[in-house]
């Protein structure tokens, strides 16, 4: 996957269109991935153990990987990503700018 968990992203489409977050998980098996703030949706919860009163809960739903993009860590704009070799190891590549992704 282009991305990992970390990253900032931002949504290139659906509903949240233009919004930016933090990758909170990332499944790569199923392509898919949470990031902060994006895909709101509303969660019935039962009375339980934990939560006696129950109710509905706002949290984040999972997006394909596809629909989002990393910001570029010079300019903030979404970049697509290259693969580079640097001290024998692969690195993630912003191709706008030529930044190195990964830490």
């Amino acid at each position: 996957m282009h991305v990992k968990k970390g990253d900032k992203v931002m949504v290139i489409s659906g509903k949240d269109k233009g919004k930016t977050g933090t990758i909170l998980a990332a499944f790569p098996k199923k392509d898919r991935v949470i990031v902060e703030g994006v895909n709101i949706v509303k969660k019935h919860s039962k009375p339980s153990q934990d939560n006696p009163q129950g109710g509905i809960n706002s949290q984040e739903a999972a997006i394909h990987v596809s629909n989002v993009m990393p910001l570029d860590p010079k300019t903030n704009e979404p970049t697509r990503v290259g693969y580079k070799e640097v001290d024998g190891k692969k690195v993630r590549v912003a191709k706008k700018s030529g930044e190195v992704l990964d830490k």
